[in-house]
């Protein structure tokens, strides 16, 4: 039995193992699921996340998770919080993000991680987050909503210049 930090109805959240590599290299290889995102990743690129997430969970005791599907235990995703600090009018900040496998898609599973997620964070002890993405991706901003964050504002992200079809981002927080 896997030992989670924090658990929603469907959702456990733990640390990252050496078992989630296939499903994580194989989620971050496909254009579907990193069609908002900067550029695929390869499995080398895959496992230097997890080792990232790891270290940033010992360092500041959150990360993003990997995310078990509860009923099967399958890997569904990541979700959790990080720090950013590229060029923004909302920067340095803790943001929530979320990317999970094209299966688990469309079944409410983001927002309801993402609700779990922001009590952890204020359990934690921090005061507010944040939440940006490609102005195009309808779905993830309708997860911002749901759970209760309040669009700012929309910005160009100076780190993904070079994606200009990612552009322009809107920009979300919620205050605890």
């Amino acid at each position: 039995m896997k030992k989670y930090l924090f658990e929603s109805e469907r959702l456990g959240f733990r640390l990252w193992e050496d078992a989630d590599l296939d499903t994580f290299s194989a989620m971050n290889a496909n254009s579907e699921i990193m069609h908002f995102f900067e550029k695929l990743l390869t499995r080398e690129e895959s496992i230097a996340k997890m080792d990232q997430m790891n270290q940033l969970f010992e360092k500041v005791g959150f990360c993003y998770f990997a995310v078990d599907y509860l009923p099967t235990g399958e890997l569904a995703g990541t979700l959790g919080l990080n720090r950013k600090d590229f060029p923004a009018s909302f920067t340095p900040c803790v943001d929530i993000g979320w990317k999970f496998d094209k299966k688990f898609w469309n079944q409410g599973l983001a927002s309801e991680g993402a609700a779990a997620c922001l009590d952890y964070a204020k359990k934690i002890g921090l005061k507010e987050v944040y939440s940006y993405a490609s102005s195009a991706n309808t779905a993830s901003r309708r997860v911002m909503e749901k759970i209760g964050m309040h669009f700012l504002e929309e910005f160009e992200h100076q780190e993904l210049l070079h994606c200009p079809q990612l552009q322009p981002f809107s920009v979300y927080k919620i205050r605890f």
